[in-house]
Order: C-alpha cells, then sequence, then structure tokens
C-alpha cells in the first residue's frame, strides 16, 4: 500500500458524460447510481505504468503537463496567475484548516494542537487562542478540521484511542476570541499514523459534515456499519439526522479512501475532493447513500465493474500533480488547494471537466483554501508537516483577490 498524504501528478480530466453535473437528490431519497465508463487501451496502459510516489514532492516544472482524457485526448491546463497574494500571517507549525467567527479567522495546526486568531491587519502575529486538551499528534493524525456554527466551535481531532469530533462554546473576549469548556458529540472514529480524513463544513442544511479516511483498513470503506472511508452527517449536537440514507448512521456517502474537502455550490450541490492511492485523485459529486467505490476501483472505473454500482469522479488527476486537499467556491468556480502538485486549481461549475491552475510551485504545497467574509480567498500553506521544503517564513496565510485569474 501507499501511505501518502496525497500530493498529485498532472490533472487528467475526461470529457463531461451526460447528465455529469448532478444536483443532490432531497436528503432521505434513495441515492442514484451512476454506471461505470469505458476507458480507453491507452489510459488503461497510463495506468499500469503509473507507479508509487514519494511522499516529499518533486520541484514543480516550468510548463503543465498535459492532462489526459477518459477518451485518450490531451488538453493543456492553464498555469500563472494575475494576482499578486497579500501575506497574512507566517511561521505557522503545520497549520491546516481555517474558519471564521463573526469575521475572525481561527487557524488549527495539526501537530502543536494550537487554536490560533488571525487578525489580517496586523500580519505576522497570530494570537493562540488555545491548545485543545487531549491531542495526539503522529504522522497525518492531530488537530485537524475546524468549522464554526453560530456561538460554537467544531474540531475533528486524532486523540490517544480514536478520531473524534467536539464542539467549543465562542465568544469575543477583551482579548479577542476566546473558547469555553469542550463537549465530544463523536468519538469512537478509527484512527491511524495516516488517512485520517478530518475536514468538517456545514452544508445549507445546517447539518454537520465530516470526512473520514479509511485509517489504512481498506476493506471498512466498503462496510456501511463502518465510519471508516466515509463521508458523516449530523446534527450539530453530533445525532442522527432522521432523513440520513442509511437509518440510526450517521454515513452520508461511503467507499471513499481519504477525502479532505468538502464545498455546496449555490444549488445545494455536494462537492468533495479525495486523495487517490498510485493512480487518479478525485474530484465527487456526493450523493446521499452514494458508493464511490474504493477500494474496488480508484478514479473512472470500467464498465461492468460490481454492476456499475459505483460512482464515478467528475474529474481525477494523477497523484504527483494534485493531492487535493480543501476546496471553496467563489465566483462559479470551485478552489482546490493541491499539496503535492503545489497549485490552485479552479474548476468552472458551468463545465466540471475543465480546469486551470495558479500560483504553480510559487508557495509549496497548499492545504487549505477558503472564502473569506469579504469574499477575498485565503490559502494556507502546508510546507512544515514534514513532507514539503518550507522557506524562510512558512507556513504562511496568503490573501488572494475573489476574481483572480489564471493566464492565458
Amino acid at each position: 500500500m501507499s501511505i501518502r498524504d496525497h500530493d498529485s501528478s498532472p490533472l487528467s480530466s475526461r470529457p463531461s458524460p451526460p447528465g455529469h453535473r448532478r444536483t443532490n437528490p432531497q436528503v432521505g431519497t434513495s441515492p442514484t447510481t451512476t454506471h461505470h465508463r469505458s476507458r480507453a487501451a491507452g489510459l488503461i496502459l497510463a495506468l499500469v505504468l503509473s507507479g508509487c510516489s514519494s511522499d516529499r514532492p518533486p520541484a514543480p516544472s516550468a510548463t503543465s503537463s498535459s492532462p489526459t482524457s477518459a477518451a485518450g485526448d490531451t488538453t493543456g491546463e492553464e498555469r500563472g496567475s494575475t494576482a499578486d497574494p497579500e501575506e497574512v500571517a507566517t511561521n505557522l507549525q503545520a497549520p491546516w484548516s481555517i474558519a471564521f467567527y463573526k469575521g475572525t479567522a481561527l487557524v488549527s495546526e495539526r501537530d502543536s494542537a494550537r487554536i490560533l486568531e488571525v487578525d489580517d491587519e496586523r500580519p505576522a502575529q497570530p494570537r493562540e487562542v488555545t491548545t485543545v486538551a487531549g491531542v495526539s499528534a503522529s504522522g497525518e493524525g492531530g488537530l485537524l478540521g475546524l468549522s464554526v456554527r453560530g456561538d460554537s466551535l467544531f474540531a475533528y481531532f486524532t486523540a490517544e484511542s480514536d478520531n473524534r469530533i467536539q464542539r467549543f462554546p465562542l465568544r469575543t473576549g477583551s482579548d479577542g476570541v476566546e473558547l469555553g469548556s469542550p463537549e465530544t458529540i463523536v468519538d469512537g472514529i478509527a484512527k491511524a499514523g495516516f488517512h485520517n480524513g478530518g475536514r468538517l463544513a456545514f452544508g445549507p442544511d445546517g447539518m454537520l459534515y465530516a470526512t473520514v479516511g479509511d485509517a489504512g483498513n481498506q476493506d471498512s470503506a466498503q462496510e456501511r456499519e463502518s465510519l471508516s472511508g466515509s463521508i458523516l452527517r449530523m446534527k450539530p449536537d453530533g445525532t442522527v439526522p432522521e432523513d440520513n440514507p442509511f437509518p440510526d448512521s450517521l454515513v452520508f456517502s461511503y467507499g471513499h479512501r481519504n477525502p479532505q474537502g468538502l464545498a455546496w455550490d449555490d444549488d445545494g450541490t455536494m462537492y468533495a475532493s479525495e486523495f487517490g492511492q498510485d493512480t487518479w485523485d478525485e474530484l465527487n459529486i456526493i450523493e446521499p447513500g452514494g458508493n464511490y467505490g474504493w477500494p474496488e476501483v480508484e478514479g473512472i472505473s470500467e464498465d461492468g465493474a460490481d454492476g456499475g454500482d459505483f460512482i464515478d469522479p467528475v474529474q481525477q488527476w494523477r497523484p504527483d500533480e494534485a493531492s487535493p486537499s480543501g476546496i471553496a467556491i467563489s465566483d462559479d468556480r470551485l478552489l482546490i488547494a493541491n499539496l503535492r502538485g503545489q497549485v490552485l486549481r479552479t474548476v468552472p461549475l458551468s463545465d466540471l471537466a475543465e480546469a486551470e491552475v495558479a500560483y504553480a510551485g510559487e508557495f509549496g504545497r497548499l492545504r487549505d483554501v477558503v472564502s473569506g467574509p469579504e469574499g477575498e480567498i485565503w490559502l494556507l500553506t502546508n510546507n512544515t508537516d514534514g513532507r514539503g521544503d518550507p522557506a524562510a517564513d512558512d507556513d504562511r496565510i496568503l490573501h488572494i483577490p475573489a476574481d483572480f485569474s489564471t493566464d492565458d
């Protein structure tokens, strides 16, 4: 098994199949299954020749590798950007997630278990809000995703025996944001030194969603009674919503290896980024009750496999050019932070088979991308996590304008 914090390879996209722009059916209805599509012989050969990738990213090339479509065609992927980022914070240690409370940015550090308050009017001087008790940081585990709802902060972290989700009361004190005593709302999620998932996000339905990796037990991703290898959906108190696809289960979708990004468009369509193993990283549209195939398939599956019960990604990339982590939606585009690929990838919502990249190799590994309170884009680098090549001021938080564009 290849153990990596997915940092991917060149983009490999496919032509849009009919109906690929799927809108989620109403929660609680039966999932729509998407049948497998055949891959051309040239693509199959590419899969065979695809080798395991190292955890340390190679130096980025000056030009883009050509993505390969499912039909075997190749098209260029634009690189570069017309917007100069503004540095907001520096010298962070393995930062992982950004969330906002009343306009204030809160950032998690994976290994230190610190939550930092970042004031964009005082660059490079984040304030420590708290150190989360009980975090056991090792490998890819530690303090991971943050999300805010009302006056509560939700945190996903690796403890001594499991992964768990806690809720903290939030308030604004004399010195800044303050956290109250935590309440554990979900525990018993399998942990490992890798594939812990960890992203938290509230959907437009007011429910809390969490990505969970397979924790190295691949078969668990196909076991619906297991929380591993799934995306969870819960009420803010951690209980199961009555309209979840499986009775008395937090599991919303399954068959995932290590999903790490969640976002919704204005129509309520839910997107998730996912680290593959050695062949394909994925961008998926998430349907309630959907099976995304891991470990039976990786990427777009062959026609007829297992009766076509698995849902195909809408786009896939070679792992050494992607490793898609946090995602966000801004200006009718899906933004994807890439670790190993060291790019900010943009996918137009009007054509999910297309993509462009920006800032190729300029800032190293990118862990998270978030649309801020004023519509600005926040980028979180991740070069101090043991797999990057840190610059003097790494890790950093960067601002870019919402209307940034890639060069033609």
